[in-house]
């Protein structure tokens, strides 16, 4: 039996005017596709940059620093900012988990994307 994936109601589908997705509809019949640290590089698109700065603009909008569940958030976006600015919030954490528990790293967060929190 495949496990459950809760679906964030609400959340942006994709940045807009592009196709950076940021959800998935569906449950993988395999299991969900593992969370990793992927790296961003110097010299990524500035597209690339947006749909990063996008995502995680989406995820303080929609979750503050409360802890919030992987869900049907897309697992590729969310490596990009994974140990950085998204964090596990449980110990010991699945990282192949639709119920994998996270949270912005809001200090980390206003770091690394200072345009996004101008308070």
């Amino acid at each position: 039996m495949r496990e459950p994936m809760i679906k964030h109601r609400g959340f942006p589908g994709r940045l807009p005017g592009t196709d950076f997705q940021f959800i998935v509809r569906r449950a993988n019949p395999k299991g969900a596709t593992p969370l990793i640290a992927r790296p961003r590089y110097p010299d990524r698109r500035p597209a690339d940059k947006r749909a990063d700065e996008g995502f995680l603009l989406a995820l303080c909008h929609q979750f503050g620093e409360e802890p919030f569940e992987r869900g049907n958030l897309d697992a590729g976006r969310l490596s990009f900012l994974f140990g950085r600015e998204v964090v596990a919030a449980e110990d010991p954490f699945d990282p192949v988990s639709y119920s994998a528990v996270l949270r912005v790293d809001y200090a980390k967060a206003r770091q690394s994307f200072p345009d996004i929190f101008l308070d």
